[in-house]
């Protein structure tokens, strides 16, 4: 597993598709304060609560002026249906090689009912107008992702 980036650090530049099947660059970010969330996968029940939660809570983190892109392993498809089901406004992104998850250190050994297996750790990274990392949440809270966002951006009192 490599290393997760820090606080401080530039965040990782990624180009890579998305659910509509466009190509979305983190570059084109720049000038913008930036949530990238990585969940384990699309329509289960942890992941689809911590999107719902930024959708519910869109108005809030576009008047903030925080973008929000999702990341996971799941294909275009998959992400494509998940968006759709669950009307996200936000752009999820199709890491199927995994080069984004392993360039962020979130793709690692995970463990649960004493089993281990490789996996996503669910994790968000938020970005600065620079491109810089400036809070990095390791284990959000899914029922209130939108609103540890926006705190950890300084921005809801």
């Amino acid at each position: 597993m490599s290393e997760m980036p820090e606080k401080g650090e530039q965040a990782p530049l990624f180009a890579e598709k998305t659910q509509t099947g466009e190509v979305i660059r983190l570059a084109d970010y720049v000038g913008q304060k930036v949530a990238i969330y990585f969940y384990p996968k699309d329509n289960t029940s942890g992941c689809t609560k911590q999107a719902c939660n930024l959708r519910d809570n869109w108005g809030a983190l576009e008047a903030a002026g925080v973008a929000v892109i999702g990341v996971s392993a799941d294909s275009v498809e998959s992400h494509a249906k998940f968006a759709g089901e669950y009307g996200l406004p936000f752009p999820l992104v199709a890491d199927t090689d995994r080069k984004i998850l392993k360039a962020y250190g979130v793709w690692g050994e995970k463990s649960l009912y004493g089993r281990k297996f490789m996996g996503i750790r669910r994790t968000t990274f938020l970005v600065d107008e620079n491109g810089k990392i400036v809070h990095v949440l390791n284990k959000p809270r899914v029922a209130d992702h939108a609103g540890e966002v926006l705190d950890a951006f300084g921005i809801r009192a």
